[in-house]
Formats: C-alpha cells, sequence, structure tokens
C-alpha cells in the first residue's frame, strides 16, 4: 500500500511512521494491498490530532483522533479505519448472503398451493345422494416458517469514550456516521442520540 505523509507545525519520526506502517499493514490485509493511504499529523498548541484516509478500488476509509501526544492520536486514528474495514467487509459479505435465502424462502413458498381442491356441483352430485350439492373449498395454508438467527456484530464506534456536550455528540455520531449513538454528558447521565427515519436525531436519557 502507498502511503502519502504530510506533517503540519510537526516533525514525522521515523518511529511514528513505523507505527503508522504498521496499522497500515494489518489495514491492508482487510482491505486488500491494492490501495493508497495518506497520515496528516498535525499540532494546535497542546493538541496533537492524526487524520488517516486509506483509498481502495471499492471504498474510501477516513478516522480523525486527537490527544495529548501524537502517539496515542495516531494509534485511536487507526485502530478507527481497521474497524471501518472490518465492518465493511461484514456488511458486504451479508448483502451477497441475502439474495440466494430470499430466492430459497420464494421458491418454498410457491411450492405449497393455497387452494389444494375445489369440489364442483356435479362432484357434490355423485358422491352424496339425495343430499344437495354444495361447492366446497378446501384451503391449505404454510406452516410457519422459523425465524432467523439476527446477524450481529460487536462494535464500540457507537459509543463515546469521554464525557461530551449534546452538539459535540451530534458532531461526532455524523462524523461516525451512526445511527446509534452512546454517550455521557459533562454530569455523568448516559444519552443515546438516535437517528428516525425522517432524518432527524432523537435524543434518549437513560434513567
Amino acid at each position: 500500500m502507498d502511503v502519502e505523509y504530510t506533517g503540519r507545525q510537526t516533525t514525522i519520526t521515523k518511529k511514528l511512521k513505523q507505527q503508522a506502517e504498521e496499522g497500515l499493514e494489518r489495514i491492508g490485509k482487510i482491505v486488500g494491498p491494492s490501495g493508497s493511504a495518506h497520515v496528516i499529523l498535525a499540532a494546535d498548541k497542546y493538541r496533537r490530532i492524526a487524520e488517516v484516509t486509506v483509498q481502495t478500488k471499492l471504498q474510501k476509509l477516513v478516522a480523525k483522533c486527537e490527544a495529548t501526544d501524537m502517539e496515542t492520536a495516531l494509534h485511536d486514528a487507526l485502530g478507527k479505519i481497521e474497524q471501518q474495514a472490518i465492518r465493511h467487509k461484514k456488511k458486504s459479505a451479508t448483502m451477497k448472503r441475502h439474495p440466494k435465502e430470499e430466492v430459497k424462502g420464494a421458491g418454498e413458498v410457491e411450492a405449497v398451493p393455497v387452494v389444494r381442491r375445489v369440489v364442483s356441483v356435479k362432484e357434490a352430485v355423485k358422491t352424496s345422494v339425495g343430499r344437495k350439492a354444495v361447492p366446497m373449498l378446501v384451503h391449505s395454508f404454510p406452516s410457519r416458517s422459523p425465524l432467523e438467527e439476527p446477524h450481529v456484530v460487536r462494535s464500540s464506534e457507537g459509543v463515546a469514550l469521554r464525557a461530551m456536550s449534546l452538539e459535540e455528540a451530534v458532531k461526532e455520531a455524523a462524523f461516525r456516521d451512526r445511527d446509534v449513538f452512546v454517550f455521557r454528558d459533562h454530569e455523568g447521565r448516559a444519552m443515546v442520540l438516535y437517528r428516525k427515519r425522517d432524518g432527524k436525531m432523537e435524543l434518549i436519557e437513560v434513567p
């Protein structure tokens, strides 16, 4: 994987380059080696900011983290990129499996007829002598298919590790592209942000 470095108000040391290349090597095993990466390290007063972008043929992964030292910021950014790569890979595998299951289920439903038999008036006369012929309908319904086991993927991407305000939480949820985001405010109360179908964010206070 081709790696480009950019330093802003800071010097990119050999140790930082080695740390970045080791992390990108792990990411390359997930997304494939045919790609490029751009590592931006910046210093702003007491803050150290690391931004990592990985571009492949099918996707673009971006993560930006800050800390009091550059090694921690770079470590967190590489960790986020790795989580995004794993999530995209699992999502692609799930999308490939679903169409086959849907086609199979449709075939099973079509194999069971809704109307099993229709008895006409003439047939009723032949089978019942002296009785008034009455047409009958016999229905057969398919049995209830077992519920599929839900596909659950554990992830800490939707949980904030530090206390933050509501405005910060909304920005962080949008940056991480999460529909559900859990955080604690500065008073220690647990909060949940949930994106509804209309696109609005709903705030849920956990008792």
